[in-house]
């Protein structure tokens, strides 16, 4: 397998992608790498990011961009777009990333492999050059389903998965959140998985989760902004590092994230009490407001596309065209699943496919939190019924290999 690199592996670098860290060599590996060392996993070696975590697109100034093997002129996703990246190539059969706002699953599904975001705190978040310790997870990847399973059952010692019937099996559609302003192709091949699965037996229930997606977006990274130093220092601390706040956003190298940086130096930094609000008031109501969508349509889980569009060229690192609309780059991959993780509910992205231009795109499931081995159950029966109608996903073109 291959590991993030802002993870801990022993004897390796962490280097989270960034000049910071250069030089730097932990002697022990996080909890999660650990457990899965000593059930037998081969730590092939860690993989590019974007800088530090903080963007999705993986265009990393220290490290060069991770390429899509797809596509290798177009993002990987991310942040963690070397770990997708080397599943999409056959580099690995599964590897180990991190997720605070979508980073598994956009990644995963522009590069047409699966990724799992566990329900925050299952898995251990030790020995990790962490965004937030209120929204982020470790998480694996894996070609199917199955390969995610099986890592999360080695980390968390959780039984095989059960199966599951599609038949009478009820998903919601949240229309109004996550289906709204789509690329076309994302949009048809959406629609299509829609018919395959009530073709197979699912009951579709039309859903509205009732939360106002740019205030919780907005809350999450409040929370995130404002975590971000503490938690560096931290881990610094931790393998005796100086931290020094100023001297370590110089030697920040992506544009987009020194900026980021010199943001939380100054008086735009959010306040405690902005904070305070984001996690005690605000996060709370899209929790209760995830538990009333599931609980009032008695449904499993919700699925939507997992990023509104597929895979940008690389270097459209501020703005990308959507639907004909001139957007932000980071809004635009992070809109269907940052409400989740700001939840902090379990999501899964599958393949659906690829458009017309050879690009992967993504289904994505959120589940009730701490339905995890239930989710990745529920996506196993779906992705074996989207193999059965599609066909397998197709490989990345040999010569990016």
């Amino acid at each position: 397998m291959v590991v993030k690199d802002n993870i801990d592996v022993a004897g390796m670098p962490t280097t989270s992608g960034s000049a910071i860290f250069k030089n730097h060599t932990p002697q022990r590996s996080a909890s999660a790498i650990a457990r899965l060392s000593d059930a037998g996993a081969v730590i092939l070696g860690k993989v590019n990011l974007h800088e530090l975590c903080f963007g999705i697109t993986s265009n990393n100034a220290v490290f060069g961009p991770v390429r899509n093997p797809y596509a290798p002129t177009h993002i990987a996703g991310g942040s963690s777009g070397g770990t997708a990246a080397a599943i999409a190539a056959g580099l690995a059969p599964v590897g180990i990333g991190s997720d605070t706002g979508g980073s598994l699953r956009i990644p995963a599904a522009l590069c047409g492999v699966v990724g799992f975001r566990p329900t925050t705190g299952r898995w251990p978040s030790d020995g990790v050059v962490k965004i937030s310790t209120t929204r982020d997870t470790l998480g694996p990847m894996g070609r199917t389903v199955a390969d995610c399973a099986l890592l999360d059952a080695v980390v968390c010692d959780t039984p095989a998965l059960d199966t599951v019937s599609l038949a009478g099996l009820r998903m919601g559609v949240p229309r109004a959140l996550f289906w709204q302003h789509l690329d076309p192709e994302v949009q048809r091949a959406s629609d299509s998985v829609l018919a395959i699965l009530k073709a197979a037996g699912v009951v579709l229930v039309e859903c509205d989760i009732g939360i106002d997606e740019q205030a919780c977006t907005h809350a999450g990274m409040v929370v995130a902004m404002y975590e971000s130093l503490a938690c560096l220092e931290s881990y610094m601390h931790s393998h005796q590092l100086p931290f020094d706040a100023a001297k370590l956003t110089a030697l920040i190298a992506s544009p987009d994230v020194r900026g980021i940086f010199q943001s939380l130096l100054s008086t735009d930094a959010p306040d405690a009490n902005t904070y305070d609000k984001a996690v005690h008031v605000q996060r709370d109501a899209v929790r209760q407001a995830y538990a009333d969508c599931f609980a009032q349509h008695r449904i499993e889980a919700v699925l939507f596309p997992t990023t509104p569009l597929p895979a940008a060229p690389i270097g459209q690192d501020d703005t990308v065209m959507l639907a004909g609309q001139t957007v932000p780059t980071f809004s635009a991959y992070t809109r269907n699943t940052a409400p989740g993780s700001f939840a902090g509910q379990p999501g899964i992205s599958i393949p659906m496919g690829c458009n017309a231009q050879g690009l992967p795109m993504g289904l994505a499931l959120d589940g009730p939190a701490h339905s995890d081995r239930r989710l990745l159950a529920v996506a196993q029966a779906i992705e074996a019924a989207l193999r059965h109608a599609l066909g397998p996903m197709p490989r990345a073109p040999e010569r990016f290999k």
